[in-house]
């Protein structure tokens, strides 16, 4: 059970120093909290900004404050979340660093009797722990400053002369570093800056390319390089191994390794994550051969959970003053102290919590494995299923479940790039719904892109639990069929891009979706290139946000920020009901639409002026005809109307329409054609695919809908009455034929037919004169008269 600090009896210096440090947490923890409540409503204030130092000092919690506020800002520009987790033994590693301060401030006897104890008490710990026997221990805050030094140590031992003469010792005999083509990028080449090297020293050993493991370091040419090396008078000199590589967490035959580097008497250096697998109780034989190795590397901070600790590496030399050389050790105290902070976390976590956490981290691996067995179009990758702590897997389309609504044959020309794309997409969105669950995207040689899950680097930071993975797995199922159906109608989609020459389809394989389009207006011939430009942009704008405002479950973009191609419509992700005819078809009938409109709004300015100018002197032309011909009293209201009514004339005059999108006259001739029919109107096209209540667009209807609409058709024609009349079908010409009983009853000599006769002769109310065209009122009159 913990006890509070008042009731141990300890230095009231050291006794405030841990309160402050918890008033402190908490006063960044809170407003860490208030940040993710109400985000987007903090104001800068002056002290947000670099400013002059202030003639007056400031308290502890205006200090705490401005901490809390330039943490804050990258939050609110860049969107990042929540601070990673900090537990007790968080916060015990940053008291650490307070203590290693006040430390510093003792007499020189103490300090260097308490130094000595924290430095020796924390090697043996990491010793035993990891199965390191007679092991000493290097603490430094860059991972890679622990290879620096114990190459600076190799080189003094292999180069006797190396303290007195420099470089010009190795310009006789060339040193030759050896590292695997999986090592960490850049590492070999910070190596060599840092020692003075050229680049020349760095041999890059190539991985397996028949037997084993395509991420392991080939280790028959690994020989076969040494001995051209030895040949050519050159010195071998230190080889870097890997116990789980940085991107795949495969590790190499350690124990070959080190049989070659004894023959050859060169110096064997381990790195990688695996190694933490040395703290369980049951090892795989490939990671406890890197107990045999001169050297390695262990970062404790992200496996353990631990923030601002040191790295630690771990090597074997019998010589103190060659290491005192190569700095691996020093005589100052306050270097010594670097090992506070872990001498404190190790402390509170005890062996026990220290394996229980690489265990915990382990056991997410296998379950997060075995979930992905379960998914269909998902291939992993891990080096030993029964114990890798590092999962990779990717989304690999299977050919032989391809559905009939898409096609697979004919894509693979650029597939594995598509696939790279499609993973990229996967792992960013994993990443971002999931966030707990550390996965990221990495890149491999052989596999091409893939998403990453590595807990011994991330679930003691994040805080990882086993219903992350749950919903992690949840969130990749619901992604897997969008990544599935994309793949198939990606073909499907360029090919139908090509049957409409409005559409242009851009190659882009990077794109995680089905494609990429440019609608291409119509051109006139002396229009530049500069306007051409400017039509083509304006029109794929506009489309695009027509097209966003359209409820379908496909995405419209403008693609990624840096893409290459502009002015085009980047279509996203494809469900497995999607009709890319319809999808096609509807975004080319809407540049249409957009493209027409656009040219009545240029018509409008030049084109319909002239038009209305036109129209105007015919309306004055066809006036002053009219006059000509009815005479100036058929113009006066009242007198005019009296006249027509006795004396109709017959007018010349042709109606005449004005379309605004031709900015010309035509003739009304076809017009009061179709308005002469027996008030049949032309049918207006519709879509022969009708959605169903709450279906979205460029949705296939499923095989019952259609089955659904002809039964729901045939119930209708059933409720019809018995003693109702069937319409009967209509002619071509759009008149119905009347039934043969009314034929036969059209007989003038019926006596039907005559009282219909006696009662339209007897009728004493005027007829109804209606306007007809061409003359027919002229005849209507005389047959009246």
């Amino acid at each position: 059970m913990e006890q509070p600090l008042e009731n141990i009896m300890v230095d009231p210096m050291l006794a405030e120093m841990g309160r402050n440090l918890n008033d402190a947490m908490k006063i960044l923890e809170n407003g860490q909290k208030e940040v993710e409540q109400d985000s987007g409503q903090r104001r800068l204030s002056w002290r947000d900004f670099p400013g002059p130092l202030q003639g007056e000092g400031l308290d502890v919690a205006s200090i705490l404050q401005l901490v809390q506020n330039l943490m804050q800002e990258d939050e609110d520009k860049q969107g990042h979340r929540r601070m990673q987790y900090v537990g007790d033994q968080g916060h015990m590693a940053l008291l650490g660093h307070s203590l290693a301060a006040y430390i510093s401030v003792l007499d020189r006897d103490r300090l260097r009797k308490l130094t000595t104890r924290i430095l020796s008490d924390t090697t043996l710990w990491l010793c035993r722990l990891f199965r390191y026997e007679n092991g000493s221990a290097y603490y430094h805050e860059d991972d890679r400053e622990g290879l620096v030094k114990v190459c600076r140590l190799v080189i003094n031992a292999q180069y006797e002369e190396y303290s007195t003469e420099g470089f010009t010792v190795l310009s006789s005999k060339q040193p030759v570093i050896y590292q695997s083509a999986a090592c960490r990028p850049g590492l070999g080449q910070h190596l060599c800056s840092q020692l003075g090297l050229p680049l020349s020293s760095l041999c890059t050993v190539p991985c397996n390319t028949m037997f084993g493991s395509q991420h392991q370091i080939d280790v028959a040419l690994l020989d076969k390089l040494i001995k051209d090396d030895v040949d050519t008078g050159k010195v071998p000199l230190l080889l870097i191994a890997n116990a789980g590589t940085p991107g795949a967490g495969h590790t190499d035959k350690l124990s070959r390794l080190k049989e070659l580097c004894v023959q050859y008497n060169i110096w064997l250096h381990v790195e990688g994550v695996n190694l933490a697998m040395l703290a369980l109780g049951h090892v795989s034989s490939p990671v406890m051969a890197a107990t045999k190795s001169d050297s390695m590397t262990l970062t404790l901070g992200p496996w353990l959970g631990l923030p601002a600790v040191p790295a630690v590496t771990l090597y074997r030399h019998e010589d103190p003053a060659l290491s005192l050389a190569a700095g691996l050790t020093s005589s100052q105290p306050v270097e010594k102290l670097r090992s506070l902070p872990l001498w404190l976390s190790l402390q509170y976590l005890g062996h026990d919590g220290i394996v229980e956490r690489i265990k915990t981290a382990t056991q997410l691996s296998q379950q997060l494995l075995e979930h992905l067995k379960t998914l269909a179009s998902i291939k992993t990758s891990v080096e030993d299923e029964l114990n890798s702590p590092v999962v990779v897997f990717r989304f690999s389309q299977d050919t032989s479940a391809a559905s009939s609504g898409g096609s697979v044959e004919g894509y693979f020309p650029g597939e594995k790039e598509v696939l790279d794309a499609l993973n990229r997409w996967l792992g960013e969105q994993l990443a971002q719904l999931v966030p707990s669950s550390g996965v990221d995207v990495v890149e491999l040689e052989e596999e091409g892109t893939c998403v990453r899950f590595n807990p011994l680097m991330t679930a003691a930071v994040l805080g990882t639990q086993e219903s992350d993975i749950k919903a992690l797995v949840e969130k990749l199922t619901d992604m897997v069929p969008l990544l599935s159906s994309t793949l198939r109608f990606r073909h499907d989609f360029r090919e139908e891009v090509y049957h409409h020459h409005a559409l242009t389809y851009i190659e882009d394989l990077s794109w995680p979706g089905l494609g990429v389009i440019r609608y291409e207006p119509r051109c006139e011939q002396d229009d530049d290139d500069s306007k051409r430009k400017q039509d083509v942009e304006k029109i794929n704008n506009d489309l695009l946000k027509k097209l966003k405002e359209l409820d379908a479950d496909i995405c419209f973009s403008t693609g990624p920020e840096f893409a290459t191609e502009t002015n085009c419509i980047y279509v996203g992700l494809a469900t497995e009901d999607l009709d890319v005819a319809e999808l096609l078809e509807t975004i080319a009938a809407s540049g249409r639409d957009l493209e027409e409109n656009g040219k009545l709004l240029e018509n409008m300015t030049e084109v319909v002026r002239k038009g209305i100018l036109e129209a105007e002197l015919q309306l004055l032309k066809a006036n002053e005809e009219k006059l000509m011909e009815e005479g100036v009293l058929r113009q006066i209201p009242l007198v005019g109307s009296v006249l027509n009514w006795f004396s109709p004339t017959q007018t010349s005059i042709k109606g005449q329409t004005f379309s605004l999108v031709a900015g010309s006259l035509d003739t009304t001739e076809s017009t009061y054609s179709m308005k002469t029919q027996t008030g049949a109107t032309p049918d207006t096209p519709t879509s022969t695919a009708k959605r169903l209540p709450g279906q979205k667009l460029f949705r296939r209807s499923a095989a019952g809908s259609d089955t659904y609409s002809e039964t729901s058709s045939v119930g209708q024609v059933e409720e019809v009455p018995r003693d109702a009349t069937p319409l009967p079908p209509a002619s071509e010409e759009g008149v119905t034929e009347p039934p043969q009983e009314e034929l036969a009853s059209s007989d003038p000599s019926s006596p039907e037919i005559q009282h219909q006769e006696e009662l339209a002769s007897s009728d004493p109310s005027p007829p109804e004169i209606q306007r007809q065209p061409d003359g027919q009122e002229s005849e209507e009159v005389d047959t009246m008269r």
